[in-house]
């Protein structure tokens, strides 16, 4: 009886052992425009400035089996903010705000992934703007995955954090509610062959 157990033993981890590793990595896909990164703030406490940056590019990998595994990378390229008014926007290119000529890109690498479970989590990572590094938290969700029309296999995710300037470099007075920007970010890939 213990002889059988063992090797029923045996053969479950050798199935385990063989089963192949679901981890896939994936290119966002911002070449067809299936991927944002926008963000909102405070204008003197009467409304929302909102924005998105235009030009970026970067990439994941996704475990559904494993999603502590996952990780992900992005680049933005700062110039590329769009707030929807060309006056504002160069005054949040100069060195006011984002300084662009000298810091031409933010950089966000992951550090960790703690699933929470439905698809949810919190991606942990190192996000470098300003020539600042700081540790920061994205709230994450699976939105789905699949083959898409044309045969190539897509995940989409969505994420939102918040990100407090100073912490950044950026202490341009605007009152102590545009302190912080609301990001929003929506993240499709396109798995790699």
């Amino acid at each position: 009886m213990q002889f059988k157990s063992s090797l029923k033993g045996l053969a479950l981890a050798t199935a385990f052992a063989a089963s192949p590793v679901m981890a896939a990595d994936y290119v966002i896909d911002t070449q067809g425009a299936h991927a944002s990164i926008n963000f909102k703030i405070d204008h003197l406490g009467f409304s929302y400035v909102v924005g998105r940056f235009n030009d970026f590019e970067g990439s994941f990998t996704w475990d559904s089996e494993q999603p502590e595994n996952s990780t992900a990378e992005v680049t933005i390229r700062t110039n590329s903010i769009d707030s929807n008014h060309a006056e504002r926007d160069r005054h949040i290119r100069s060195d006011d705000f984002l300084d662009v000529r000298r810091f031409s890109e933010a950089n966000f690498t992951s550090t960790g992934f703690e699933y929470q479970g439905d698809g949810k989590g919190l991606l942990t990572g190192d996000l470098t703007l300003m020539g600042e590094t700081r540790s920061i938290g994205i709230e994450v969700e699976h939105y789905g995955e699949g083959e898409d029309p044309w045969g190539e296999y897509r995940a989409g995710f969505t994420g939102t954090t918040e990100l407090h300037l100073p912490d950044f470099g950026i202490k341009f007075n605007l009152g102590p509610a545009a302190e912080t920007v609301y990001m929003d970010l929506h993240v499709e890939g396109v798995r790699q062959r």
